[in-house]
């Protein structure tokens, strides 16, 4: 559980650590927007060297990065087999009963794979360049169109803000109780996948006292000092959009513009297993061999 990322604060001082958090989280949710059109292996080539620079500039260490695939390692694998046996379009390979491999299934998985993988190494960065005081003050200040419409949007953005913070805490918190269970001879690594779930119980309950133990200790922490969400509380740290945040959002246009591109502007056949840019650069390989 130690080596779990999300959620975690990775303090460098980077330029991307001093962008404004409201721009850094419109530039997440564009991120996700646009990895969906990637659809060819160059437009994810862009994204991982569009990836590769912001750690690099970030100055955080790939393996804090690469962490967070921990998360959806057994999603990968998931997806991953029912689209490759499943994908019942292509050239068939190999098939056995229900179960059939073509090229674009393969073709298919890879890039499902890839785009999983990109979107979650890329929304994570959000939360280990942004502490969560700076999420808060984000969230409030683009939702602050809803108070408005009597949305209490600083209680939501607190909210979320706890909710991320006590992530990593959770976290050492169960390693804890799993290291003490082992102590007493819980066994969580051997047995049938029942016998493991079942094992897993023990282990629940204490996490679940304990989660809610902390929640009561925060609430009262909150109210001896008088905290409450009123309209006229102040901010030590006002929230200002500087050079840094232009320069972060050209780059980010440059990678949309080029997925777009790549996306619309050379289309592939629909007989064809390349897509965009590969389509392109295959023929002309094609042509330089022929």
């Amino acid at each position: 559980m130690r080596d779990v990322a999300f959620g975690q604060y990775y303090p460098t001082g980077s330029p991307i650590h001093r962008l404004d958090p409201r721009a850094k989280l419109i530039f997440s949710l564009l991120f996700m927007i646009f990895i969906f059109f990637a659809k060819s292996y160059t437009a994810f080539l862009y994204v991982f060297i569009f990836l590769t620079i912001v750690t690099v500039v970030a100055k955080i260490p790939p393996k804090i990065v690469l962490k967070s695939l921990k998360l959806i390692l057994f999603l990968l694998i998931f997806t991953g087999l029912i689209n490759l046996f499943l994908y019942d379009e292509g050239r068939l390979l190999a098939s056995w009963w229900i179960f059939t491999i073509t090229d674009k299934g393969i073709d298919f998985t890879i890039k499902l794979a890839l785009r999983l993988a990109l979107l979650v190494i890329g929304t994570n960065m959000l939360s280990l360049t942004t502490t969560p005081m700076e999420l808060t003050d984000a969230i409030e200040s683009l939702l602050k169109p809803l108070k408005y419409i009597k949305v209490p949007v600083h209680d939501l953005a607190i909210t979320m803000s706890i909710a991320l913070r006590f992530i990593p805490t959770l976290m050492d918190e169960t390693d804890k109780i799993i290291a003490a269970q082992k102590a007493r001879g819980a066994a969580f690594d051997t047995g049938k996948v029942h016998e493991r779930v079942k094992s897993l119980v023990p282990v629940l309950i204490p996490l679940f006292v304990s989660s809610f133990r902390r929640a009561d200790e925060l609430a009262d922490a909150l109210d001896a000092r008088c905290y409450n969400a009123t309209k006229n509380r102040t901010k030590m740290k006002k929230l200002k959009f500087s050079y840094r945040d232009l320069i972060a959002f050209l780059i980010l246009a440059v990678l949309i513009v080029l997925i777009m591109l790549d996306c619309y502007l050379t289309k592939a056949p629909s007989d064809s297993l390349f897509f965009g840019t590969d389509y392109y650069i295959v023929n002309l390989f094609k042509s330089w061999i022929g």
